[in-house]
């Protein structure tokens, strides 16, 4: 995967590969580049998240952000959801959301808060060490496509608007 980040949008999937589902986020970059979204945005496996995304994230105005997460939505179900702070993230994102939570009121902190959304896909369970998706993840990957394109779209609009406002 390429990681040469020079767009304005981030596609940046987390979660541990190692754990099957808790991993969707990574899987979901891997299917998107193959499905040609490197011409729309940089995409990145960020892994467990943590501190060492905050470059990526400030150098971005617009991020995708796709995690699993654990809540009471049938498996496979994908939610994009618009968080202003960290308190706007499910309350159990997954297994590195402390990590990912403190980054995100870091940016907050400092004024660099990325244009984000997140795409959550509900897993149920991530305990067994696999490297692959149960069939509801997986089958859940074009629904995921459909969402980051339609948040893609999203930003053009916002890019187009923002365009005409500088040349009256």
């Amino acid at each position: 995967m390429k990681q040469n980040l020079k767009k304005d949008n981030l596609i940046l999937g987390i979660g541990n590969y190692l754990l099957g589902d808790e991993g969707v986020g990574c899987h979901a970059v891997t299917y998107l580049e193959e499905h040609g979204f490197a011409h729309h945005a940089d995409l990145m496996d960020g892994g467990t998240g943590g501190f060492h995304l905050m470059d990526h994230l400030m150098s971005h105005k617009h991020v995708i952000l796709i995690d699993a997460t654990l809540d009471d939505y049938p498996e496979g179900t994908v939610r994009v959801l618009k968080p202003k702070g960290h308190a706007d993230f499910p309350v159990t994102l997954s297994a590195h959301e402390i990590g990912l939570k403190d980054l995100i009121t870091s940016l907050a902190l400092i004024d660099q808060y990325p244009d984000l959304y997140l795409v959550a896909v509900s897993v149920k369970d991530y305990n067994e060490l696999r490297i692959t998706l149960s069939a509801p993840i997986a089958a859940a990957l074009p629904e995921i496509e459909k969402q980051v394109t339609r948040i893609l779209e999203h930003f053009e609009t916002i890019k187009s608007v923002n365009a005409d406002k500088a040349f009256p």
